[in-house]
């Protein structure tokens, strides 16, 4: 056993990736629940799944590295991920990440000093109806300005 993962965690693993015809078709959910249990996934547990779903390590990193929802480094305690994609953009959404840059003392991709706020660009969110748009961890928020930020903000803890 890879001693990046405990003997829990790879117990997990094997128990989800019993589940399915081929143990390399757990891909998805067990790098979830690696990220779950150490918060983001880094190039050892990357290694260390594809050792124990018997697949190679570029595999691994090429889901993690298309997927949005995967975190290759730490994020804070709010994980802000703003779409930048067509919609939002139209519906004013570069504005929402400058002012979130702004009062957050950030730049996309950064994590404020106290480690309460990581502000990331995404792709996309999948809520064009709601444009402009944002996720805090898994809530998402829609149909956004400055004001309506401010608020979701002051409401965190």
């Amino acid at each position: 056993m890879s001693p990046v993962l405990s003997a829990a965690l790879a117990k997990k693993i094997d128990d989800l990736a019993a589940r399915y015809p081929a143990k390399q078709a757990a891909l998805l959910p067990v790098l979830h629940l690696v990220q779950n249990e150490k918060g983001f996934l880094s190039a050892e547990d990357e290694q260390a799944v594809a050792e124990r779903l018997g697949i190679l390590p570029v595999k691994v990193r090429e889901v993690v590295t298309f997927y949005t929802m995967f975190r290759r480094s730490p994020v804070g305690k709010y994980h802000i991920q703003v779409c930048t994609n067509l919609s939002c953009s139209l519906a004013g959404g570069d504005g929402l990440v400058e002012h979130l840059e702004a009062r957050l003392g950030i730049s996309l991709g950064g994590t404020t000093a106290d480690g309460k706020f990581t502000l990331t660009g995404v792709e996309c969110l999948g809520a064009c109806e709601q444009a402009p748009c944002l996720m805090i961890n898994f809530d998402y928020y829609g149909n956004l300005d400055a004001a309506g930020i401010d608020r979701i903000l002051e409401g965190l803890a």
